[in-house]
């Protein structure tokens, strides 16, 4: 089955050439010129992944990703590809914050974008498949928090906990190698994600989400400890 794809981008010319070239490369392409239409185009076709750029004349682009990641949304679990201004960290860092699975500064190359969308696509075919050859060891269990692989589903003492496709697929390589220090290129490369720009700390972002989700107190952390100057490390024993 064909994936579908929704770009969210008042610059119809470049949605134009995108969708083009998306379209050529085996996808199925909508696009949306405002926030509000995207929003509307989101809920009738439920497409595979969002590209949404920030800046948007109707509404922030921030603010659709929120509504699209929101918590009891249906569209919570829709990949979403933020398209950000080139040097403009912040946004990218509260974008990934609010549950942006990856993001790509402006001007970009079509076969980067291509590149990025394919990563985060692949990621839930990837861990859908290892969840499947897992057998018995679908569902991991670490004192009140519970992962299950085969549903793409978190919860800590009977509580759904909100994570985005690729936050998920972190907690998973990092739950499955419990006890063992992970630097942040190890636990990149163990979901076959994009190599680390010099000096990104988006890795850092997308575990303080996680923390937030799964921790009794995040600033406090007792599941994901940080190993300072080397990574991260997921506990065997937990409550």
């Amino acid at each position: 089955m064909t994936q579908q794809l929704l770009m969210i981008e008042d610059d119809t010319r470049l949605a134009s050439m995108v969708g083009e070239y998306l379209r050529q490369s085996g996808y199925g392409f909508t696009h949306a010129a405002t926030g509000t239409a995207g929003l509307e185009a989101l809920q009738a076709s439920a497409p595979d992944l969002v590209i949404l750029d920030l800046m948007l004349p109707d509404m922030d682009g921030l603010e659709v990703c929120r509504r699209i990641k929101g918590q009891g949304s249906a569209s919570a679990h829709t990949a979403v590809l933020m398209l950000t201004a080139k040097g403009d960290p912040m946004d990218r860092i509260v974008g990934l914050e609010i549950g942006a699975d990856d993001y790509l500064p402006k001007p970009f190359e079509p076969r980067e974008l291509l590149a990025r969308i394919r990563a985060v696509l692949r990621r839930g075919g990837d861990n859908n498949a290892s969840a499947t050859s897992a057998g018995s060891h679908k569902v991991m269990h670490f004192g009140s928090l519970e992962i299950d692989r085969d549903a793409r589903s978190v919860s800590v003492s009977g509580a759904p906990c909100e994570l985005t496709s690729y936050q998920f697929d972190l907690l998973v390589a990092l739950a499955e190698r419990a006890g063992r220090v992970l630097s942040r290129d190890q636990i990149m490369e163990a979901v076959r994600g994009r190599e680390l720009e010099a000096f990104d700390r988006s890795i850092d972002v997308h575990m303080g989400r996680i923390r937030s989700a799964i921790e009794l107190d995040a600033k406090d952390p007792k599941r994901i400890l940080t190993v300072r100057g080397v990574g991260y490390v997921f506990a065997k024993q937990q409550d």
